[in-house]
């Protein structure tokens, strides 16, 4: 007997399918590409709140998911013996000027009641950092402890051998069998914004590089639009492009060149740094550019959960949840604006 089918062995199908697992059902994900084909086995991970302000349901999920994924990765951890690479490291950002230091500071006193305690957002003066920090116009950085970082492919893998240990195979076929759960991101999106007759969700392209640096646990950083994330194997992960028009959608170019020249630029510590990787993937943003989660209108039994785009990583504790509540026990936790509905 199988419990419940996954479709789709990304970020959200495994961790959904580990939620599950974890709940004693039954379980098989079902990937013609294997586990982290897509989007899922990049290579860049920041784990990066929204801003604490003009609060709703998305941020409110997020920062839960966020305060959630300590544990999540602890679990998966434990029970495969694989690393994901995740660390609570948190985040520097540089301020460009007075304005933006005002609002920096009314965020700070935001995040004291937004973030329930659980986390600070605060102003810091650049000359009290270590060398991998941000110069700044001001003088002052922002730091959060909300942020976390995560190697994406090493993720799916510890996701891979976490649920092998559970007994949950990952196959290319096989039948349909129990609740059906549909992860299967841009390719999903295209098929039910083929089967509506209008745009449901979009791939987005997304170009990174990893260098041969190591930072050690020290913050990542948000910096000239980029993310720079010290990854725990002694990396440095820099992204991202966001290309609505692409004609090669693994094909790195000269757009990356760019990513990285802009990267040096703000931290000349990377000059002459050696790239050992360039990436390129397409990722899949929903319509309402929230997640898109929730049972699938006109077939019964089958659930959607898609949209993950740049926050998949940072979305997928809670979304594993709500999805397993959802699919085992029929109990609806989506909020409003995460609904497959939003986006059709």
């Amino acid at each position: 007997m199988v419990d419940v089918t996954i479709r789709g062995a990304g970020i959200f199908g495994l961790s959904i399918a580990w939620a599950c697992a974890s709940r004693g059902a039954s379980v098989q994900v079902i990937d013609p590409n294997g586990p982290a084909a897509g989007a899922s086995g990049g290579i860049v991970g920041a784990l990066a709140p929204h801003v604490p302000e003009n609060w709703n349901s998305k941020k409110a999920f997020q920062l839960e998911s966020l305060l959630m994924a300590g544990d999540f990765w602890q679990g998966v951890e434990t029970t495969g013996g694989v690393p994901a690479g995740y660390g609570r490291t948190g985040r520097l950002q540089p301020i460009a000027d007075d304005r933006t230091l005002d609002l920096a500071r009314q965020r700070a006193v935001n995040a004291e009641s937004l973030w329930q305690g659980e986390a600070v957002w605060e102003i810091v003066q650049t000359a009290d950092l270590g060398p991998f920090a941000p110069s700044s116009a001001t003088g002052h950085v922002i730091h959060d402890t909300l942020s976390a970082r995560i190697h994406p492919r090493r993720a799916c893998a510890a996701l891979v051998a976490a649920l092998e240990v559970r007994g949950v195979p990952i196959i290319a076929e096989a039948p349909d069998r129990g609740q059906i759960v549909h992860a299967t991101g841009v390719d999903g999106l295209a098929d039910l914004s083929r089967d509506r007759g209008k745009t449901v969700g979009v791939g987005v392209k997304g170009q990174a590089a990893l260098l041969r640096f190591d930072a050690g646990s020290s913050p990542q950083l948000f910096v000239d639009g980029l993310h720079l994330i010290p990854h725990a194997d002694g990396t440095l992960a820099i992204g991202s492009t966001s290309e609505r028009d692409y004609d090669a959608p693994q094909t790195t170019d000269t757009l990356l060149d760019d990513v990285i020249d802009r990267a040096v630029a703000a931290m000349p510590i990377l000059h002459g740094v050696a790239v050992i990787e360039r990436w390129a993937g397409i990722r899949p943003r929903a319509k309402s550019r929230a997640p898109m989660l929730g049972r699938w209108p006109e077939r019964p039994e089958h659930f959607i959960a898609n949209g993950g785009f740049k926050i998949g990583f940072g979305m997928a504790p809670k979304v594993a949840e709500v999805m397993a509540d959802l699919v085992l026990e029929g109990h609806d936790t989506v909020p409003e604006d995460f609904k497959v509905e939003a986006s059709l």
